[in-house]
């Protein structure tokens, strides 16, 4: 966990992505969340490595298919130099090896393309929650603890808990969502911000509701029944 490169000031973020087009739009995407500050783009591993070696970042959100070394031997690199900016695999990568080296190499999160910009958005808002809980102190009692690593991920509906009909990626997708939003969310802004039809995130919000992962509240109106809205637990 990288110390912070400017106190009370955005942290800092170099977007690693050997696609022009695809780096542009996760830069973009990261520049729009709020307290992240987009510091620069590399579409190589050695274009990063120089990166890094010149500029001092809090995040690097790292692809793995990079054209002169895969993103994991470059955070092996960038560990051995002793840089130890904190790391966000950004991939298509999504065999279980390729998962389990990220893990034991550090990497704090891990997102797999293609995704939204409330997927990424969810990420980045857990890396500065858990920038937040490190603040302030050298020791930790068990709340604290729990937290940096709720921080970390926060609870997700598992394949076991969806019925057959019911896609995996479509509830990460829905989960994601709420889990960006700053409130409580309606089946409408839901199905709007996932691209997804009203009825196929009412159905899954009912599921989510249901495994207790999702909480109900009422919004009453001057007039009419009241409305439905979801909030992540």
């Amino acid at each position: 966990m990288t110390a912070g490169t400017k106190p009370g000031g955005p942290l800092e973020v170099l977007v690693v992505d050997d696609d022009l087009r695809v780096a542009r739009v996760n830069a973009a995407y990261a520049g729009k969340v709020a307290g992240f500050r987009v510091a620069g783009q590399a579409h190589r591993a050695a274009e990063a490595l120089a990166f890094l070696e010149r500029a001092e970042v809090d995040l690097v959100l790292l692809d793995h298919y990079l054209p002169d070394e895969t993103g994991l031997a470059l955070v092996r690199r960038l560990r051995q130099l002793g840089h130890h900016t904190d790391i966000i695999m950004v991939t298509a990568a999504r065999d279980f090896a390729t998962v389990q080296a990220a893990m034991r190499h550090g990497a704090l999160q891990y997102l797999v393309k293609p995704f939204t910009f409330a997927g990424l958005r969810a990420k980045l808002e857990g890396y500065a929650a858990l920038r937040r809980a490190l603040d302030g102190g050298s020791e930790a009692g068990q709340d604290q603890v729990d937290r940096i690593f709720d921080a970390l991920g926060g609870a997700s509906a598992g394949p076991a808990e969806l019925p057959k009909s019911h896609s995996a990626l479509t509830g990460d997708l829905v989960r994601e969502v709420l889990r960006g939003a700053e409130g409580p969310l309606s089946a409408q802004e839901v199905a709007e911000r996932s691209s997804l039809s009203r009825q196929t995130a009412q159905r899954y919000l009912k599921l989510l509701e249901r495994t207790g992962r999702v909480r109900l509240s009422l919004k009453y109106g001057e007039t009419g029944r009241p409305e439905h809205r979801y909030a992540w637990v």
